[in-house]
């Protein structure tokens, strides 16, 4: 940590913003006993799961013709009396893999490829549970359905006798202390960038995998990467250069590639399902810097927990400097330590931090390094996914900005002036030179002044 006091301090002492969980709205479609399933592949005949014991069948099965898509269950709710056994009719129209599991893990219908359906006994029913998408985020983002029971047992309490005391309340979200400091052995992520090669065709493997990653100090997340970094490879390469790009995905959900830096149909950017591959060609055929993401629904999720890179396409004619920087500004929505970030607060734009390169404070424990009197030149991405940036230095200013794919200040520009921030939306990135005045340190962070003391701050230290 350099010397001198933080400028932007956190209030409260742990930097937890919003942690109310947001509720899932369902309504409320109740379904009449649907003509059963006839006909289909192998693997449709009726699997059982053994009812509760304590609760009483009243002799009655009930059966529901059930749709898996993204991010839905339809119907999202049905009702049965007291006794009743369950029989689910379950389809996956969807573009990716989907389940329906039901709480307590006592019945379900395994992952449905798109396209696939099973029917599934999920025995009798004694009180309302739910069922949900296992997949990561799916439940969240919408596949729940809740299977109501009215009535009780004659002459006995709803709650049957000997049923098994309520879970232990869900583990809490993970806080990050700002007095923390990294453990020894900690290591930045490296913001220094190289030119781009010479080369004009480049080909790149993206690997997606889960990882856990400490994001702040004690603080371990679970990420959803591109080859097991966040953020992602920086990608770089010039004007009418051609890319191919292989996304292999070693996770168990489906992911994506969506490159901000180049003009084709969605059909071009497939969901790529676990185990399998793709690769997808294309030119970069303006200059800019430019985001990728995946794309894969829901799109927030798989980007705030950690699947986002940049790609720079230098504008022609460049010109040297002395150093070279990338930052990428992003949110981090933590969840329950060593798990994925909470999507409840992604939803509601609450985040726990605001970082530089995915890790709270880091440029303030391992300032950037220059010298007094070289030219400086700093990417800056807003990779959000929902949060804007304004860029700034303290005690510089800013000769020239080049904003989404143009200069909007140059040395020499009419008026003689100068720029005081980068003012970037989600998505959104471009570039600012300045020159170190003197020897001494430099405050980078974004102006939006509760992001800074929420981690997007850091230092370029400069010697003499």
């Amino acid at each position: 940590m350099p010397a001198g006091k933080r400028q932007f301090p956190a209030a409260g002492g742990v930097v937890t913003l919003a942690t109310a969980a947001i509720a899932i709205a369902t309504a409320a479609v109740v379904m009449a006993a649907a003509a059963l399933w006839t006909g289909g592949s192998a693997g449709t005949a009726p699997s059982t799961a053994a009812a509760a014991a304590v609760v009483q069948p009243n002799g009655k099965t009930q059966s529901f013709n059930v749709e898996l898509g993204e991010m839905f269950v339809k119907p999202s709710s049905v009702s049965v009396s007291y006794g009743t056994r369950v029989v689910l009719h379950v389809v996956n129209d969807g573009s990716m893999s989907h389940d329906l599991q039901l709480e307590g893990g006592s019945a379900g219908t395994g992952m449905l490829a798109p396209g696939t359906h099973r029917t599934v006994d999920y025995g009798v029913f004694g009180a309302t549970k739910q069922a949900w998408c296992t997949v990561p985020g799916h439940k969240a983002a919408g596949m729940l359905m809740t299977i109501r029971v009215t009535g009780g047992p004659p002459a006995v309490a709803t709650a049957p006798a000997g049923a098994a005391a309520p879970a232990a309340p869900a583990q809490g979200d993970a806080a990050i202390s700002p007095s923390a400091r990294p453990s020894p052995g900690w290591r930045p992520f490296d913001a220094a960038l190289s030119a781009a090669p010479a080369a004009t065709v480049h080909r790149v493997t993206l690997v997606a995998e889960d990882k856990k990653i400490q994001v702040a100090p004690g603080v371990t997340q679970d990420m959803w990467t591109f080859n097991g970094q966040v953020p992602a490879p920086v990608l770089r390469g010039h004007v009418g250069d051609e890319w191919v790009v292989t996304l292999v995905n070693r996770t168990d959900m489906t992911h994506s590639l969506d490159f901000h830096a180049t003009g084709q149909p969605m059909e071009a950017m497939p969901e790529v399902a676990p185990g399998k591959s793709m690769t997808m060609r294309f030119r970069t055929m303006y200059s800019g810097l430019y985001l990728y993401h995946c794309g894969t629904p829901p799109v927030l999720e798989h980007v705030a927990n950690g699947m986002y890179g940049a790609i720079i396409v230098d504008p022609p004619h460049l010109a040297p400097v002395d150093r070279e920087f990338l930052v990428v500004q992003s949110e981090l929505y933590l969840g329950p330590q060593g798990q994925s970030g909470d999507y409840a607060k992604m939803l509601k734009a609450a985040p726990d931090a605001v970082v530089f390169n995915s890790y709270y404070d880091q440029y303030q424990y391992s300032p950037l390094q220059a010298q007094a009197g070289q030219q400086i030149r700093i990417w800056v991405l807003d990779a959000g996914p929902s949060d804007d940036s304004a860029f700034h230095v303290v005690g510089t200013q800013f000769t020239t900005v080049f904003n989404n794919g143009r200069y909007l200040l140059q040395p020499g520009s009419p008026g003689g002036g100068a720029a005081q921030t980068l003012n970037l939306m989600p998505g959104e990135g471009g570039f600012v030179e300045f020159t170190v005045p003197a020897a001494g340190q430099y405050e980078l962070l974004d102006h939006h002044l509760d992001h800074a003391a929420a981690g997007a701050a850091g230092y370029l230290t400069a010697s003499g």
